[in-house]
C-alpha cells in the first residue's frame, strides 16, 4: 500500500491514540490533533501521547477544532489525504449538564470539519458516530437502516447530527465519506468515565460501585483491537460515488454479543480477583436499555467482525490499569 498523509483528531483520546499508532505502523506519515481538554485529567490524554503516539513518530498538536481558523490552519500545514475525525466530547450524562460543550465540540468542530475536508479535496474522511444515534430502539439487533430519529440525550443528537452534515457534504461536493457507529468501547487507555474504568478504580480503593437498573442493562462492549480494525479496513475502501448516490455509509462496529451488567461486573470481579461492593440505582436520564449491534453491512463490506470474548478483553485492560494507576496516585 502506498504511504499516505493521514491526519487523525482526537489521537490524544482513547481510540484516536490506537488508531494513529496502527496507521503510523503501516508506514503512513500520520500527523494527530487534540485539545486536550479536562473532561477527564488530562494527563491520561498526555500519558497516552508519550506511551503510544510518540514511539510510533506521530506528533499530536493541540487544536481546538471549533475554531475554524485553527483548523484551516492545520489543514493547510498538514494537507492530509485521509481524515480519521475521532475528537468528540463524550458521554450522555454529561450533556445533560454540559450542551453547550457539545454544541461547539460535535457541531461547530464538525461542520469546520467538513468544510476544510472539503477545501482541501479530501480523499475520505472518517468519522465517529454512536451506537447511542438508536435511543430506545426495541428492535435488536440495531441495524443500520433502523429509523434513529428519537434520540434520548444531546450526545446522540449531536451523533446523529453528525451523519446528517456528512452525508449533505458528500451529496453536494462529492466528498467520500464514512460514518462509524461505536458499541461501548472499552481496553487499556480507556476513558474513566466509562464503566468499566470507574468501577475497577473503586474496587481497588474498596468503594462502592452503581450499579444502574438493577443491573439488567445491556450493552455491547466491544474490545479496543477489534474498533481499530474496523477503523483500518474502512478507511481504505470509502464508498464509491455513483449517479443516484452519494458517496457516504454509516456502519455498526460492534462485537455483536450483548452482555447484561450484571454479568459484566462478575467477570470484572473475576479478572481482578476483587468481589465489588454494589449499590443498585434506578436508570439514569438518557440511559438506553440495550444495546446490539447487527455487523452485517460491516461484514459484507470489509470481511471482518469483531470477536473478542469480554473476558479477555477486560483480562488486558486490568493488566495495563494496575500497573498504570500507582502511576496516577
Amino acid at each position: 500500500m502506498t504511504p499516505q498523509r493521514i491526519l487523525v483528531t482526537g489521537a490524544a483520546g482513547f481510540v484516536g491514540s490506537f488508531v494513529a499508532a496502527r496507521l503510523a505502523a503501516m508506514g503512513h506519515q500520520v500527523t494527530g490533533c487534540d485539545n486536550f481538554n479536562d473532561y477527564y485529567d488530562p494527563r491520561l490524554k498526555h500519558d497516552r501521547v508519550r506511551a503510544l503516539l510518540a514511539p510510533a513518530g506521530v506528533a499530536c498538536h493541540t487544536v481546538e477544532l471549533s475554531d475554524a481558523a485553527q483548523v484551516a490552519a492545520l489543514f493547510e500545514r498538514e494537507r492530509p489525504q485521509l481524515v480519521v475525525h475521532l475528537a468528540a466530547q463524550a458521554g450522555v450524562r454529561y450533556s445533560i449538564d454540559n450542551p453547550s460543550v457539545y454544541i461547539q465540540s460535535n457541531l461547530v468542530g464538525f461542520g469546520n470539519i467538513l468544510e476544510a475536508c472539503r477545501q482541501g479535496a479530501i480523499e475520505h474522511l472518517l468519522y465517529a458516530s454512536s451506537s447511542s444515534v438508536y435511543g430506545n430502539n426495541a428492535k435488536v439487533p440495531f441495524s443500520e437502516d433502523d429509523q434513529v430519529d428519537a434520540p434520548v440525550s444531546l450526545y446522540a443528537a449531536t451523533k446523529k447530527s453528525n451523519e446528517l452534515m456528512a452525508h449533505s457534504y458528500s451529496h453536494l461536493f462529492r466528498l467520500p465519506a464514512t460514518g462509524l457507529r461505536f458499541f461501548t468501547v472499552y481496553g487499556p487507555w480507556g476513558r474513566p468515565d466509562m464503566a468499566y474504568f470507574s468501577f475497577a478504580e473503586k474496587m481497588m480503593r474498596g468503594a462502592t460501585i452503581p450499579v444502574f437498573a438493577e443491573g439488567l442493562l445491556t450493552r455491547d462492549f466491544t474490545y479496543i483491537d477489534d474498533i481499530v480494525e474496523g477503523v483500518v479496513r474502512l478507511l481504505f475502501k470509502p464508498t464509491p460515488a455513483t449517479a443516484t448516490s452519494a458517496p457516504h455509509t454509516v456502519f455498526n462496529i460492534g462485537n455483536h454479543n450483548p452482555v447484561q451488567v450484571l454479568e459484566f461486573i462478575r467477570t470484572l470481579e473475576s479478572v481482578m480477583g476483587v468481589e465489588a461492593r454494589k449499590e443498585f440505582l434506578p436508570m439514569q436520564p438518557g440511559d438506553v436499555p440495550a444495546t446490539h449491534a447487527s455487523i452485517a453491512k460491516l461484514k459484507a463490506w470489509v470481511d471482518f467482525a469483531p470477536t473478542t470474548p469480554l473476558a479477555t478483553g477486560l483480562a488486558s485492560f486490568w493488566t495495563w490499569y494496575r500497573d498504570w494507576a500507582p502511576t496516577r496516585a
